[in-house]
């Protein structure tokens, strides 16, 4: 099996540990969660290990003699893995006594994220929520806090560059009930984080109201943007997130067109999360619209969480998402698009995904 290959069953079927104390992971949230940072071939990447299919995955890793981590598929083994070092500013509070990493995490091994806003409109109510999301499940734990301030993140980001060579920042929000759907506070937040610390910046929200904010989102250093779709299908986006669907999809597509204008081509990228029951011809549709607006189309598999209304929900198959990935991977090389050549953000990360495995394939 080739690398790539390894990195999409391993994403899809996720990874279960024989010692469950052998690694840290992340539980809930509003980023990639149930996952753990693991090392394949010198790639970093995000393995669901907490949720139900990672339970059932064929694939688990032990811990060998001269505590090496063995990769195993069904008792086979694999190959020796990695797990990224815990970073250093975790050990590090504010001044108030906050732990820096109740504020911001690191995922893959250099990228530092944060959820600005770690309430929604939307997650309370059944009848708009978001079936896949967690944003509440970190909170109510005591993993995070509800607001972090500008100055928590610039002091934070600071510390992640010092101590960890941080590359750059993702910054992502749950949707407050305000017409720019979260872009004021991003920028506020931005503005604090390029005045401490020079680090590529990639913001998160849902289209505002005014695209004007497009404007004042660069003007306060944001680098990227992300506006994700998750679903291509109207009647899938319908079912799976009632309350984001009512935002049509041709309002998406003309905020990606003005978005593009202001960012540039191939600095404004969207999640699609593929096995939530879009077609892959839908997929493949919906990407090659957004190529040819230049927006990058990250695709990732969709990865059940557990204590989410879709908790039990299959993860895709395995050749389903090499399929995607495959016919994606010449489309983007086609249109002279790359992850590579991102800023900052999760696309650029790609730690969730296998896409940037078949971009240069």
């Amino acid at each position: 099996m080739n690398k790539q290959q390894l990195i999409v069953e391993l994403q899809t079927h996720g990874l279960r540990l024989v010692d469950p104390d052998a690694a840290a992971g992340r539980k809930g949230g509003a980023g990639p969660s149930d996952h753990r940072a693991i090392m394949v071939d010198g790639t970093t990447v995000m393995v669901p290990i907490y949720n139900s299919p990672a339970a059932q995955s064929p694939y688990s890793v032990e811990i060998g003699l001269d505590q090496t981590l063995l990769l195993k598929r069904e008792q086979l083994l694999v190959g020796a893995i990695e797990f990224p070092n815990p970073p250093r500013f975790y050990g590090l509070t504010t001044a108030d006594g906050i732990p820096y990493w109740q504020i911001a995490l690191l995922h893959s091994r250099d990228v530092l994220a944060t959820t600005v806003l770690q309430t929604c409109m939307r997650y309370s109510d059944a009848a708009t929520a978001c079936q896949f999301c967690a944003i509440g499940q970190s909170l109510e734990a005591g993993r995070t806090i509800a607001r972090k301030t500008p100055a928590q993140l610039a002091e934070v980001a600071a510390a992640a560059v010092r101590l960890d060579q941080v590359q750059h920042l993702v910054m992502t929000t749950g949707t407050p009930n305000t017409s720019d759907r979260g872009a004021a506070y991003l920028s506020e937040c931005a503005r604090a984080v390029k005045a401490s610390v020079d680090l590529p910046i990639q913001a998160q929200c849902e289209p505002p109201d005014d695209f004007v904010w497009f404007e004042r989102l660069q003007a306060a250093g944001v680098d990227s943007l992300g506006m994700h779709l998750e679903a291509a299908d109207p009647a899938v986006r319908a079912a799976i997130m009632p309350g984001k669907a009512s935002v049509p999809l041709d309002y998406y597509f003309a905020a990606f067109a003005a978005a593009v204008q202001v960012f540039g081509r191939g600095q404004v990228s969207t999640y699609l999360l593929a096995g939530l029951g879009d077609r892959p011809e839908t997929l493949l549709e919906t990407c090659d619209r957004l190529i040819q607006l230049g927006v990058y189309p990250f695709v990732v598999p969709f990865v059940p969480i557990t204590g989410t209304p879709l908790a039990n929900h299959p993860s895709p198959d395995s050749r389903f998402m090499s399929s995607l990935y495959e016919q994606l991977g010449t489309r983007l090389k086609q249109a002279n698009l790359s992850s590579a050549e991102i800023k900052a953000g999760c696309a650029k990360c790609g730690a969730c995904s296998a896409m940037s495995q078949f971009e240069s394939a």
